[in-house]
């Protein structure tokens, strides 16, 4: 005996992260209605069986549970709040906010929302691109825990681990900062670390043979370095204004809260710096770079002398 059909769902935002996330969505049976600026993306979930739709309130129109996953607040307020925005549509019921944006944007929509009877969650993901294909991702979510319930099925669908963090909008957005702070000075310490290492004539491979071995391994020496820095790949797969802008939400989350931050504000520097030098499409792990510059050496693995 079959079970009951899977709701239709929105998705608004299919880019890096987005898209996949989406197709994980389509491939669980869900019928799909989708927008993004880029009409690329959308034709490339067509294909695939989603149906398009011109804006954000379209989607809200057809669907009563909407997915966001976009890349800034201004974005995310665009979407949800902005003329043909999803706060105007007249069917959505819940809004599932996949995006990094602080917790402040968080709970200025979660209002707006509110206001129109619509449910908010915030529910940023961690786990990047090779995550979200393979439904590994983490999942941190802030909400009733009723709607959290309704929405459990799908997001099961692309996550591997749900976390509830709490009843209140933003909640799930601290922690996604707290994490991606984690991450990102994982890897600018380490680079430094390295950076030291390699000047001094050890080969960048043994040194993270070694580092993993013992107490100094982190996400970066652990996967970041050996897969796309001595590989000089560069191709974690999201781009270094991403990870600069969670540092800088995390900076102003620590100020509004009065955490003093003595660390944090070198590494927003150096991440500053580097989409400064690199551009802000690079990939985060070319936040090495100046690093080595300012050495004088490269991190390479393969048993290569450093430059």
């Amino acid at each position: 005996m079959s079970g009951a059909p899977l709701p239709d769902l929105g998705f608004v935002g299919l880019g890096n992260m987005g898209a996949p996330i989406c197709g994980r969505l389509l491939d669980a049976g869900h019928r799909m209605i989708v927008c993004d600026v880029d009409p690329g993306a959308v034709a490339r979930l067509g294909a695939r069986g989603a149906t398009g739709a011109e804006s954000p309130r379209e989607v809200a129109d057809r669907v009563e549970t909407v997915f966001t996953s976009l890349p800034t607040q201004e974005s995310l307020e665009a979407v949800v709040l902005g003329v043909d925005g999803v706060l105007e549509g007249s069917a959505v019921r819940r809004l599932v906010d996949l995006s990094t944006v602080g917790a402040a944007t968080a709970e200025r929509v979660a209002a707006a929302l509110l206001a129109r009877d619509i449910a908010y969650l915030d529910a940023p993901v961690s786990g990047g691109v090779g995550g979200a294909e393979a439904g590994a991702l983490a999942v941190m979510i802030a909400g009733s825990a009723a709607e959290i319930d309704a929405v459990r099925p799908m997001l099961e669908r692309f996550g591997r681990k749900l976390f509830e963090i709490g009843a209140e909008p933003g909640l799930a957005q601290v922690m996604k900062l707290v994490n991606n702070y984690l991450s990102a000075t994982a890897i600018a310490v380490s680079g430094e670390a390295l950076a030291v290492g390699a000047k001094a004539g050890i080969d960048p491979d043994v040194m993270v043979e070694v580092i993993n071995a013992g107490t100094g391994r982190n996400t970066a020496t652990e996967s970041k370095f050996p897969n796309s820095i001595l590989t000089r790949s560069f191709d974690a797969g999201f781009a270094i204004a991403g990870m600069n802008k969670d540092v800088r939400l995390f900076v102003e989350q620590a100020t509004t809260t009065g955490v003093t931050l003595f660390i944090g504000s070198e590494v927003r520097q150096l991440w500053q710096h580097g989409v400064d030098q690199l551009g802000p499409d690079a990939d985060m792990t070319e936040v090495v770079k100046p690093i080595e510059r300012w050495a004088g050496i490269e991190l390479r693995g393969g048993g290569g002398e450093p430059a």
